[in-house]
């Protein structure tokens, strides 16, 4: 049985490597969907900075005091939901979620509450 997990953990990590062409873009492995958070260990400045670049360049509506993203009312939360937005509107390319090494692909939905991340 512990050689069966371990050669799926194997396949899943090929699989993975393998989503990476020679350009760069991340390709979906299965169908699987990715999200652009921003790094715990992120600077606050870099945070505000990753804000203001994502919404001058994306709609950041859904972060408006009321709406659902817009609590709780805190940096890393608000450069998440920014970060992903633009990450989205800008095609899913692992270059759109660098924001100066802050910023973090995930494969878990990082949705929570009414705050539902595209």
């Amino acid at each position: 049985m512990a050689k069966v997990v371990f050669s799926l953990h194997i396949l899943f990590f090929s699989a993975l490597l393998l989503s990476f062409n020679s350009g760069g873009t991340l390709k979906l492995v299965n169908g699987q969907r990715t999200w652009c958070v921003a790094k715990p260990s992120s600077d606050t400045k870099i945070l505000q900075e990753n804000i203001d670049y994502a919404c001058s360049n994306a709609d950041c509506s859904i972060l408006r005091r009321g709406c659902p993203c817009s609590s709780p009312d805190n940096l890393m939360n608000h450069a998440s939901v920014a970060m992903n937005i633009y990450y989205q509107s800008k095609g899913r390319n692992h270059w759109n979620c660098d924001f100066k090494n802050s910023g973090l692909v995930v494969i878990s939905d990082p949705s929570y509450g009414n705050c539902q991340y595209e």
